[in-house]
């Protein structure tokens, strides 16, 4: 449950005016909507009240494993878990918002493509509709993480921010003068911004990508190929790092100088006042931040340099941005239907 001075009630209202100012437009008491983030390793899915209070919550495995098809089930599945939770609470679920990683194109509701699942042009917010009955609005996971933080989190207040999820991908969410950037859903594909060259080869068919050296499975991967000795994944590294680890020391210093190496280029091109940096990669706080910004101070000359900081919402951003999505999606349908103006 969130809670404290950045309860999302008070914050949403920024991005989302009817939030926390009771029902908008025609909404029946009772009313709720689901929001879904499919990550390349687990799913995190909740039911939310119009304050984004999170009422029922959900963590399922990705099965990635076995195929898009099977993604594709997992998903309607998890909706379907969460939409029979809302019911039992005598619920109505207005919408659900449904995140997914890779290229999204939000206007045409289709993943586009994903390295990681294996999607390719796909329509997945009708074939989610068609199986569950719900109305869904796709979106990007990490552009829904960047949505989340700066209506609830560390990026309130910002007009010109990057918002950088480092977990099994890297990605970006671009906010330039207070807008989204999309660019029909290649926009923020930092981790396939070149840092080494030549370097490892890519799932993207690239090589010397950043996702290759600073994403967290590529930290994991990287320890354990020059150790010899297997990690559970890249906290273990960052672990092993701060006893001194010498092998774990290298691995980190090659991720921290290549993401600082990519955000130099981001900040060249589009000028950020922030740089929020979120995924599991963050939870290391200063560990991961403290290189990262003196790295920036050693590259930016000219530039604007951004305030770096650390991502607020954790883990809970795609869900909370999924939750947003949703409830932004809905208002705008009630405004359509009522010829008021969207609040």
């Amino acid at each position: 449950m969130l809670d404290g001075p950045h309860s999302p009630g008070t914050a949403a209202q920024a991005v989302f005016p009817g939030h926390g100012r009771g029902p908008a437009l025609d909404e029946a008491p009772g009313s709720c909507v689901l929001g879904l983030d499919v990550g390349g390793t687990g799913m995190k899915g909740a039911v939310f009240d119009r304050d984004m209070r999170p009422l029922e919550s959900v963590r399922r495995p990705t099965p990635r494993g076995d195929g898009p098809e099977a993604v594709v089930d997992a998903v309607a599945d998890t909706l379907l878990v969460l939409s029979g939770a809302a019911t039992r609470r005598g619920l109505r679920v207005r919408h659900a918002g449904v995140v997914v990683p890779g290229i999204v194109d939000d206007a045409r509701e289709r993943a586009v493509r994903s390295a990681n699942i294996g999607w390719r042009d796909l329509p997945l917010a009708g074939l989610l509709e068609a199986r569950t009955g719900l109305r869904v609005t796709l979106g990007h996971d990490v552009r829904a993480g960047g949505l989340a933080e700066g209506a609830l989190g560390a990026a309130r207040g910002a007009r010109d921010v990057l918002f950088v999820a480092i977990g099994t991908g890297v990605a970006a969410a671009i906010v330039s003068d207070g807008r989204p950037v999309q660019a029909g859903g290649y926009a923020g594909e930092l981790g396939h911004v070149v840092v080494e060259s030549p370097g490892r080869r890519c799932a993207c068919g690239g090589s010397g990508c950043l996702e290759t050296v600073a994403s967290a499975a590529a930290v994991a991967e990287a320890y354990g190929a020059r150790s010899g000795r297997a990690v559970t994944g890249a906290a273990d590294v960052a672990e092993l790092t701060e006893r001194g680890d010498p092998v774990a020391g290298a691995v980190w210093r090659r991720a921290t100088e290549g993401l600082a190496d990519a955000l130099a280029t981001a900040t060249t091109l589009l000028g950020p006042e922030l740089i929020v940096l979120g995924g599991g990669l963050a939870e290391a706080g200063r560990l991961l931040l403290d290189p990262v910004r003196a790295g920036l101070d050693e590259r930016l000359g000219f530039q604007r340099r951004p305030t770096l900081l650390r991502a607020e919402l954790g883990d809970r951003a795609g869900c909370l941005g999924a939750g947003l999505t949703a409830w932004r999606a809905a208002d705008a349908m009630t405004a359509v239907r009522t010829g008021a103006a969207a609040p």
